[in-house]
């Protein structure tokens, strides 16, 4: 028998709730971006603006959804595109039937985030129109299509993002210099497109540097200016320590600049990531005007460091802590307040293990008052042999930088090292390859590795000896920068002082001053 077929004609759309003959309106958005804030893609962002209204407010089937849009963002990702993800929000919510976009590059460059929106979105019952390749995307070739077309997109995002890191690694290689003007404190862009000092900001950079060199910690610094209401680097109210140590060690200040400090890992991404040898770096010697010298900055560097060495150091505003010890017992001399609660109070510096020992230090306690005329007395005494000290510093200076003797037995040590290991390493293939008996095996391979490791001490010990070496060249040469020129003072200089101090000994009858050159000067106690 004929089977009897009948056809039952369908009522709905396939991606769409709505009845095949009840002809609703679609709510339809569209969906804008330009990829640059320059006044030329600002006119086309307002023309696709413009465009997309009037064409969705003229169709009778239509309705007008909204208007979504992002200026001057990457389209490589979604993440900082708040117009995007507002609008697909709101389709995901039932607000909208089709989204009208210009091309696929204007949508996503990105092939993955293109497809999973697109995705997500027709299963939503949502359609998109990219204008320019004419996809709908509930259209069967839809998906095809915006796969090839995304990955058009994605390359040529790819292609843009070299090109623009070639153009960027040129500039640096030719030693311009650019910088984020909104986000740093005393300079701007000036009229030729090179960096120029905003002398208001300047202000504040020279205080930071001034202050951290009189003593005063990052801390003191950050609180100081926000309770001075000085406005931070990106314009807010409230300063942080990690803000100040930022300027403190930004080599942009003293007039130099080192290019590719970090670098895109992913152009996709926008990952980016610290520069540890991955790519080249440019370091540029007077490449702008300088707003502190650059003998300033070094000593503020060697500041840094010995504060980040010193165990014993601690916080305080005063220039003196963590520079003063006791000369009998080694311990640190530290500040005390006496008659805290009554008009007799006042600060003195004084032997932390002063009434710890058995037996205590006879070492006198100090006032601020005492220490800076003893330094006045002793600063005074040095300037007047100033051309001999600086001929003698010179020439300690060329000592320390012939490291030829040091390099020598570096270089012996280095070799040393890549024998003992080489060897340890030829063992372990060989007991990998023949049976050793185990007890034999494992006291030989102890004996290889403790031979690597003594050979690793040794080259450690080198290289500690070089680094030393060139730290103190640095110190003293800062040591020279500071005194020449110099004339006799009659008033304390804290920046003077911070800069040519390493460290002061007292003992029962005198204070002994070491300066960062090495030489030392005494001040008889009476």
């Amino acid at each position: 028998m004929a089977k009897n077929i009948t056809v039952i004609p369908a009522t709905k759309p396939m991606f769409s709730n709505a009845p095949v003959a009840e002809k609703s309106k679609r709510r339809v958005a569209a969906y804008a971006r330009v990829s640059t804030d320059s006044d030329e893609q600002f006119t086309s962002y307002e023309a696709q603006v413009d465009y997309y209204s009037k064409l969705i407010q003229s169709r009778p089937d239509w309705i007008f959804a909204g208007m979504y849009a992002d200026s001057g963002i990457t389209g490589t990702n979604t993440k900082q595109r708040d117009g995007f993800k507002s609008m697909v929000a709101d389709a995901l919510d039932g607000k909208i039937d089709l989204i009208l976009t210009k091309s696929v590059s204007r949508f996503a460059r990105n092939t993955v985030d293109s497809l999973v929106t697109v995705r997500e979105l027709k299963a939503n019952n949502v359609e998109v129109y990219f204008e320019k390749e004419n996809i709908y995307t509930f259209d069967s070739k839809g998906e095809l299509l915006i796969t090839i077309m995304s990955s058009l997109a994605q390359e040529e995002s790819r292609s843009i993002s070299e090109n623009v890191k070639w153009g960027w690694r040129k500039r640096i290689a030719d030693g311009k210099v650019s910088m984020a003007y909104s986000q740093f404190l005393g300079y701007e862009r000036g009229a030729d497109g090179k960096p120029q000092i905003v002398e208001s900001e300047a202000k504040v950079v020279r205080y930071i540097y001034k202050t951290f060199l009189e003593g005063k910690t990052p801390s003191y610094i950050a609180r100081a200016l926000t309770e001075a209401n000085v406005p931070t680097p990106r314009g807010g109210s409230k300063w942080s320590p990690s803000t100040i140590g930022s300027i403190l060690r930004n080599e942009k200040y003293k007039g130099s600049a080192l290019l590719q400090k970090t670098f895109t890992v992913d152009f996709l991404t926008k990952t980016t990531k610290k520069n540890e040898g991955e790519i080249d770096q440019y370091y540029i010697e007077d490449s702008h005007p300088a707003i502190v010298s650059k003998e300033v900055f070094d000593m503020t560097q060697l500041e840094l460091e010995r504060r980040s060495k010193s165990r014993n150091y601690k916080p305080t505003a005063s220039i003196f802590s963590g520079l003063i010890y006791c000369g009998e017992c080694g311990s640190m001399y530290g500040s005390k307040v006496w008659h805290s609660n009554s008009k007799y109070r006042r600060v003195i510096w004084q032997c932390n293990n002063k009434f710890k020992n058995a037996e205590k230090c006879g070492t006198p306690h100090l006032t601020d008052e005492k220490i800076k005329a003893a330094f006045i007395e002793v600063f005074n005494d040095l300037i007047d042999g100033v051309g001999e000290v600086i001929g003698i510093v010179a020439e300690t200076i060329d000592r320390l930088l012939d490291t030829t003797e040091i390099d020598k037995k570096l270089n012996k040590a280095k070799r040393n090292v890549a024998e003992k290991s080489k060897a340890a390493q030829d063992y372990m293939k060989l007991g990998m390859s023949t049976e050793i008996p185990a007890e034999e095996y494992n006291s030989t391979f102890a004996e290889l590795m403790a031979e690597c490791e003594a050979a690793q001490a040794v080259q450690a010990q080198w290289e500690q000896e070089k680094a030393s070496r060139i730290d103190r060249s640095r110190k003293c040469a800062a040591f020279i920068n500071q005194i020449k020129g110099r004339e006799v003072i009659e008033d304390f200089d804290e920046v003077l002082f911070g800069s040519i101090v390493d460290k002061i000994s007292v003992f029962r009858d005198k204070i002994v001053f070491e300066f960062k050159d090495g030489e030392t000067k005494e001040y008889l106690l009476i």
